[in-house]
């Protein structure tokens, strides 16, 4: 009774705007009301009730929950719509022609072994025994396993298949319950989906270890000896597993830069036909160095800097600039901050000049000048104040006529 008295007095204060303003009417089965309303209440009742006592609360028994469901749903669902829900029926499975298949892995200290069991619909079995002979988890032999059944599967021309394994892992991973967690387990779900989508219909069960004992004997068997088995189960030796742990992604190469004649002298020894360009590239590949394919020049006491090609330059260049952290400095800092990240390219200064020009938060703010656009012409220099000039030999001007004051 305390925690429901309690209950209310969090509503009380999270929503006093409401109950100070309002009457408000508590649906309940308890009788919460009769129990603060006591003269004997003590403690901490008593405090609660003191503080509900402040507010118009009614107290009301909760009606009929479901009475209310079936007005709602009545009133929801119309007639006509209840009639095209049983018009539609069920689609069956044919379960004539559905294949079962019964996969085990097992990993161990002596070695790693699967087996499976495929029953076609006229009740023949095929046994199959897998020695796994490379590095690999029990997770990782429960997939071989699995993947192994699914491609003899696909071989015998099943369509549709009924697939039993032992590990909860994996028919949650395939039936999108759990998430493959670390890139192997990823892997290994998409090679194995990638081969049921080959099928007409597929189903993935998970089923106990006490309901799979035939391929559960066939895998503890092929992972620890396999040398005195019956000449009726078949035995595969996989020297590699069934996905590529190490993905390489298509690298595709740019447009030539300055950087191209370099790379084609350090790596090739290709020097262009004309002989003064081909000592300057002799030169120049004096101060630069391949690693990993890639270009990096030398510096006297500072790391390798590693050389990009125009496009990544005025990248960098924007991202230094006016980029997250950008300050809007000039070129000389924004040089000095690539080099310090460990970029380089020939003529940077120029071309963080020219970005920098194009900026235009920067020319929006820049600070006004008050210098003058042209050099000043000192009054000794204009032609009135020459030494051949006709204003000198008449009378003196006055003012008004020559815009001058009168030469004395």
């Amino acid at each position: 009774m305390e925690k429901l008295v309690l209950a209310l007095l969090h509503a009380s204060r999270r929503l006093r705007r409401y109950f100070t303003g309002h009457v408000i009417t508590v649906l309940t089965n308890f009788h919460i009301g009769t129990i603060l309303q006591k003269p004997e209440t003590s403690g901490r009742l008593a405090k609660w009730a003191i503080e509900l006592g402040g507010h118009n609360i009614l107290y009301r028994p909760r009606p009929a929950i479901k009475g209310q469901v079936l007005a709602d749903f009545i009133t929801e669902v119309p007639a006509g719509k209840i009639k095209e829900c049983e018009m539609i029926e069920t689609p069956k499975e044919d379960t004539e022609e559905t294949w079962m298949l019964y996969t085990d892995g097992a990993s161990n200290e002596d070695g790693a072994g699967a087996g499976l069991r495929l029953v076609s619909p006229e009740k023949h079995e095929f046994t199959y025994a897998i020695k796994l002979d490379f590095k690999n988890t029990n997770n990782e032999a429960e997939y071989e396993a699995f993947l192994a059944g699914l491609r003899l599967a696909i071989k015998m021309g099943a369509k549709n298949l009924r697939a039993h394994v032992d590990s909860l892992l994996i028919a949650s991973q395939v039936n999108g319950i759990y998430d493959a967690k670390g890139e192997v387990m990823a892997l290994y779900l998409e090679q194995a989906k990638e081969l049921l989508q080959q099928f007409k219909s597929h189903k993935v069960i998970h089923i106990n270890r006490s309901e799979n004992k035939p391929a559960d004997a066939l895998s503890k068997l092929a992972s620890t000896s396999f040398q005195h088995l019956a000449k009726d189960v078949r035995i595969e030796v996989l020297k590699n597993p069934s996905v590529l742990l190490h993905q390489v992604n298509v690298i595709e190469a740019g447009q030539p830069s300055w950087m191209t004649p370099i790379i084609q002298y350090l790596q090739e020894g290709v020097l262009p036909e004309n002989k003064a360009e081909a000592r300057k590239i002799q030169n120049k590949a004096l101060q630069y160095e391949m690693n990993n394919g890639i270009l990096y020049r030398k510096s006297f006491l500072g790391p390798l800097l590693r050389c990009v090609d125009p496009q990544d330059a005025n990248y960098l260049i924007r991202e230094i600039h006016e980029g997250i952290c950008g300050i809007h400095s000039g070129p000389r800092m924004v040089v000095a901050k690539i080099m310090s990240a460990g970029y380089y390219w020939p003529g940077m200064h120029v071309d963080a000049m020219k970005e920098i020009r194009k900026c235009d938060s920067c020319q929006r703010h820049s600070p006004k000048t008050l210098r003058p656009k042209n050099d000043l012409i000192p009054r000794e220099n204009t032609p009135a104040f020459q030494g051949g000039s006709n204003h000198l030999q008449g009378p003196p001007q006055t003012e008004r006529e020559t815009g001058w004051p009168p030469y004395t």
